[in-house]
């Protein structure tokens, strides 16, 4: 599910995402697709691009399958690279150093919407 209302993209129901879960979404992004990966834990949601930094190999084992089996950790199903729900940050695998492509999402009226990117300032 993914669909875009008046001023934001939905990316899927809070509730859907299991806790700790995630899910797989396709973006329309002007002519061309972005797999993305969607992350909840407890009241948290994350989201980040579906590609390892490593090989850029999307990431999920099965369909919707990202996390570890402890699901403490999302998980490279390419070489089993280990990288933090919340920030992404790589912590074990040939990847040190790097993280996943963070997307900016929040919670609003029980669905989880990708948020528009501002510029920095005197970015033009």
């Amino acid at each position: 599910m993914s669909y875009s209302g008046a001023q934001r993209t939905v990316l899927c129901r809070f509730d859907d995402l299991q806790d700790p879960g995630s899910r797989g979404v396709t973006l329309q992004q002007g002519d061309r697709l972005l797999d993305v990966i969607v992350v909840r834990k407890g009241r948290g949601v994350y989201a980040y691009v579906n590609s390892c930094p490593h090989t850029g190999s999307p990431l999920e084992w099965n369909r919707h399958e990202f996390l570890s089996p402890d699901k403490r950790y999302i998980q490279c199903a390419m070489h089993a690279a280990l990288f933090r729900l919340a920030d992404g940050g790589c912590v074990a695998g040939p990847c040190p150093g790097t993280s996943l492509t963070a997307i900016a999402v929040a919670v609003e009226s029980g669905l989880v919407v990708l948020q528009p990117v501002t510029p920095a300032a005197g970015v033009p």
